[in-house]
């Protein structure tokens, strides 16, 4: 198991310690006030682990606190896990960012694309161009998110049965052919929209390795850079922290057992898009591979050119996520930003307006989770609770000041 424990005097990585200090009083202050259940905020720099701060609770019923080793359901955070899968194949020769997906997934052959009507009586022409692996990996396929809630084909994958999961008795596969079998949003290539695209690429990732997605994980990524607590199903379940949502009148955290239950056991459809568990101390070691240009401890996974490609913005014409993409929500707003293979780059911190540096890569998850790597200060910062949805606060911005303005070297 991956050990979480600061390593280095804050000062000899360039960090004031009583600053980083307000990284806790200010989680904290949520914890107080009920509006979150826990938390665990880890800092590094120079590959050495400056904070790992942590407060509340795990299970605030049983008034279990959140640990070090606790296990977090990291939901989109699994997108560049899977990402990478694909980028390891890449470099095998199996497979290139251009080829059609029907190559390997004969259901996305023929896609259909919406023009308009309702969505029940949908108005479709032919797809112009086959989506490709380089449009699973960057969202411009033209798929979607039943949970967006904005366009009528939104509202057919609700009716299918994708919302917040998948529908009973579907495995991968399954899904797959469903998801071929809606129109497309938009003709791939010609926007960028949040979706079961990497859910998509991880089908993709099991038919070309002829594995199963936790079997290739497990193999190609988690075992050789000592991740024993990630996998699709907890490795401890009473080290997994309960999910809560915001009550709507008094803003404060409630448990939901219905979401709770992810992670506890082996699910049907193996999610590339939100379907691990993982431990702060695991992803720590994912996200310092990464930014070691896919080195870490001796292991190799990728060539840092390959991480160079995934972590460059390939937004036509380096154009903003908030001109090109359809905004996730109102609340997180993705100005100065473009979109890489499975990665928000910052390219304009002015635009952005924040502390981070050009070049900054990141995700989050559902249950409001959140990683960024920024290569300039040499640096990797990770942030694990879980209330869902993660727009319920703008956690990820408030961090990220906190983080900066303790850097001071």
């Amino acid at each position: 198991m991956a050990e979480l424990k600061v390593e280095v005097d804050p000062a000899e990585a360039g960090f004031d310690a009583d600053r980083l200090k307000r990284i806790d009083a200010h989680f904290d202050r949520y914890v107080g006030s009920g509006r979150l259940p826990g938390w665990l905020a880890v800092v590094s720099r120079q590959g050495r682990i400056v904070h790992a701060g942590r407060g509340g609770y795990r299970d605030v019923e049983a008034e279990a606190p959140v640990e070090t080793d606790t296990l977090w359901r990291i939901f989109s955070m699994t997108k560049p896990i899977t990402s990478v899968a694909a980028m390891i194949l890449a470099e095998e020769g199996l497979l290139e960012l251009d080829d059609p997906i029907s190559r390997w997934l004969p259901e996305f052959a023929e896609p259909r694309v919406y023009v308009k009507g309702s969505a029940l009586k949908p108005l479709t022409e032919p797809a112009t161009e086959p989506i490709r692996v380089w449009h699973l990996l960057t969202h411009t396929a033209g798929l979607t998110y039943g949970f967006h809630h904005g366009h009528p084909v939104d509202a057919m994958y609700r009716a299918a049965g994708f919302e917040w999961g998948t529908p009973p008795g579907l495995d991968l596969a399954a899904c797959c052919a469903k998801w071929a079998s809606l129109p497309l949003v938009f003709q791939p290539g010609s926007e960028w929209n949040y979706s079961v695209a990497t859910d998509v690429l991880g089908r993709v990732v099991e038919v070309v390795s002829g594995q199963p997605l936790d079997e290739f994980f497990a193999a190609r990524i988690f075992t050789p850079l000592g991740m024993a607590d990630t996998g699709f199903v907890a490795s401890s379940v009473s080290r997994l922290a309960a999910l809560y949502v915001p009550d709507p009148a008094s803003g404060r955290a409630v448990r939901n057992d219905a979401f709770g239950r992810l992670g506890t056991s082996a699910p049907e459809c193996l999610s590339g898009g939100g379907g691990l568990v993982s431990s702060a101390a695991d992803y720590w070691r994912f996200t310092e591979m990464l930014l070691r240009g896919g080195e870490l401890d001796g292991i190799r996974l990728l060539s840092p050119r390959t991480v160079a490609l995934m972590t460059s913005n390939h937004l036509p014409g380096h154009v903003d996520l908030e001109e090109f993409g359809r905004p996730l929500f109102a609340e997180m707003p993705f100005d100065g930003h473009g979109f890489g293979l499975g990665f928000s780059v910052l390219e304009d911190p002015v635009k952005a307006r924040t502390l981070s540096s050009p070049g900054e890569f990141a995700w989050g998850g559902a249950a409001s989770t959140a990683f960024w790597v920024d290569p300039d200060e040499d640096l990797t910062v990770g942030f694990y609770t879980q209330l869902l949805p993660s727009s319920t606060y703008r956690l990820r911005s408030q961090l990220r000041q906190l983080v900066y303005q303790a850097l001071v070297d």
